[in-house]
């Protein structure tokens, strides 16, 4: 049936985790979402070439309860690693709205190559990522 595979990859998916366990590495999303390799192809365009302190990282977005795509992504940046980030933003500390509402999870993979750069790059990149992620189609939060 049309549209039976995406019904059922939920579920085929928590069976997946719960066999591999330990074994799945950080940046493997836990969930389907449909619009990620059009993330990867959009974060690849930015790079930076200076070492530095500053991690840039993507929180993925439930958005299940409104028409349109079940999901948004929030761009931001912290010194902190993006794990211990999004664990801040749901506890409250600095937190931005959308990902204290509707933060799902770190979405590590497409800005894997955008850890610890340089505060002022990391800056450009969160604002230009955010912008080319929403230009490609994808709802985004963050990124001032």
């Amino acid at each position: 049936m049309r549209g039976e595979f995406a019904a059922q990859i939920e579920a085929d998916l928590e069976l997946l985790w719960k066999s591999a366990g330990p074994t799945i590495p950080d940046w493997l999303p836990m969930r389907y979402v449909s619009w990620l390799p059009i993330a990867y192809e959009v974060a690849a365009r930015f790079t930076s070439a200076r070492r530095g302190r500053t991690n840039v990282y993507l929180i993925l977005l439930d958005y299940s309860d409104r028409r349109g795509d079940d999901h948004g992504v929030y761009v931001g940046m912290s010194r902190y690693s993006p794990a211990q980030r999004f664990d801040q933003h749901k506890a409250g500390i600095r937190a931005a709205g959308p990902v204290l509402k509707r933060g799902l999870e770190v979405l590590m993979g497409p800005v894997l190559h955008l850890q610890k750069i340089t505060r002022g790059e990391a800056a450009r990149i969160e604002a230009g990522l955010a912008g080319a992620l929403g230009d490609a189609g994808i709802h985004v939060e963050g990124g001032h």
